[in-house]
């Protein structure tokens, strides 16, 4: 008999839907999952239980949390009080770099995962980054991935021995609506997560930032109810 986490990965878990689906996916493709999430010093801890619903629902193996304190460094809305959360009406995010970007955080976190996915002698890497439905930040653009992916087999022990790294991004490509008919086929319930950049301690969410908005128009596009909870 096979090893049963002979095909190990590390998935980056939010508590939002595109992450929830990333599991699901890495899931359905064989893969032992080890889910990770960060208590960074966001605005909520709303999405951190959610994060670990979802991955209790979707059979994670383990589930973990680190604590980083990037508001030490502020620099985003994310992380700093005085940075308001953008709001708006309709469904048309902002061009540009909004100010919910925080600096250098997936850079963090993949490097965070990738000491994880070293100890556990997992070579796989999956983070739900999208660059199509998303809100501009440049740490989801497939450039940096790759550039990613290159640093971790030049700065890991594994990776100078031969046994490489690989980030996974199976939702790269996808638009919102294509990412949450692939979860729902997968029977992801999404009224386990948490996107909303602004949610209640409750997990209920605003309904107007950025994220609820892309969430919102992902779903109707989609033709899926919406189990969001807004308050």
């Amino acid at each position: 008999m096979s090893d049963p986490t002979s095909k190990r990965a590390v998935v980056l878990v939010s508590g939002g839907l595109d992450s929830a689906t990333c599991l699901a996916m890495a899931r359905a493709d064989g893969y032992v999952c080890y889910a990770l999430s960060f208590d960074y010093g966001q605005r909520h801890r709303a999405e951190l239980a959610a994060a670990q619903r979802v991955a209790e629902a979707l059979g994670a193996l383990a589930y973990k949390t680190v604590r980083l304190d990037l508001r030490g460094i502020g620099g985003s809305a994310l992380t700093d009080d005085a940075i308001a959360v953008p709001e708006g009406a309709g469904e048309e995010v902002a061009e540009g770099i909004p100010v919910t970007y925080v600096p250098a955080r997936n850079t963090v976190f993949l490097s965070i995962a990738l000491g994880w996915a070293e100890v556990l002698d997992a070579h796989q890497i999956f983070i739900g980054v999208n660059a199509v439905d998303y809100s501009g930040y440049p740490d989801c653009r497939p450039e940096f991935i790759e550039a990613f992916e290159r640093t971790a087999n030049l700065a890991t022990k594994a990776g100078v021995e031969g046994r490489p790294f690989h980030i996974r991004t199976p939702l790269i490509d996808l638009s919102k609506a294509e990412i949450i008919r692939a979860g729902a086929a997968l029977g992801v319930d999404y009224g386990l997560t948490v996107s909303c950049y602004q949610a209640d301690d409750a997990g209920r969410a605003c309904g107007v930032c950025d994220s609820c908005r892309l969430r919102r128009a992902g779903f109707r596009a989609a033709g899926i109810d919406d189990p969001t909870r807004y308050r």
